[in-house]
């Protein structure tokens, strides 16, 4: 747990200390969302609405998890090999991206109701959606990001490899999300939280369980 915390806690201190790559992932998705309403202007229908809201977090997603690991040197990676085990690693990895995600798919949320408004009948569910929705995206590029960085830092790879396993829970989040503006009752909604819950535990349990064999070199 000690090692889990001293390593989130480092990039916390690295990014505040070296704030490009926040600055960066928050004016792509501002740049995103002002081009998208200067393009659209006006989207009366709740399907569409969802499904641009998430591409619009699926890209962003990218930009500002992607590069985790990939940003890493050999000699960095070495370093923090001799220091801490890898299932404290991809798990604090995991989390502060989660936290990351969070914070720029609620801000998101902000800018994009602003832009494009929008009646939300169950609001509680609605923003569920989002926090177990971009969580989910950032564990699992989280992971896909090692297996880039050791595929001589291939981001096309990773973008392949994600688009198919991201699918089910890009699914099952627009889905949710839908159903929370339509104002669905939660008894529906149910088996919608417990299959998005259960496939962010899966990724993280996965990223902890898999991480190992690609930690070695």
């Amino acid at each position: 747990m000690d090692k889990f915390l001293a390593i989130l806690t480092k990039e916390f201190k690295s990014d505040f200390r070296n704030p490009y790559i926040l600055g960066g992932a928050g004016l792509f998705l501002l740049s995103t969302l002002f081009v998208c309403y200067i393009t659209v202007k006006r989207i009366p229908n709740p399907s569409t609405w969802v499904a641009l809201y998430w591409i619009i977090i699926l890209f962003s997603a990218f930009n500002a998890v992607a590069k985790s690991f990939t940003s890493e040197s050999r000699e960095r990676m070495l370093y923090l090999y001799t220091l801490s085990g890898p299932g404290a690693f991809i798990a604090s990895k995991a989390v502060y991206h989660g936290i990351v995600m969070v914070l720029l798919s609620m801000v998101a949320v902000m800018v994009y109701s602003t832009f494009f408004q929008m009646l939300i009948a169950d609001t509680t569910l609605f923003y569920i959606s989002v926090v177990l929705g971009a969580s989910g995206i950032a564990i699992i590029l989280s992971l896909l990001s090692t297996i880039a960085s050791k595929a001589g830092n291939n981001l096309t790879l990773m973008a392949i490899l994600a688009l198919p396993i991201l699918l089910p829970l890009m699914m099952v989040s627009t889905t949710l999300m839908k159903n929370a503006i339509d104002g669905i009752a939660l008894s529906v909604q149910l088996k919608y939280l417990f299959v998005l819950g259960g496939l962010n535990v899966v990724s993280f349990a996965l990223s902890v369980v898999l991480f190992p064999y690609l930690w070695r070199e």
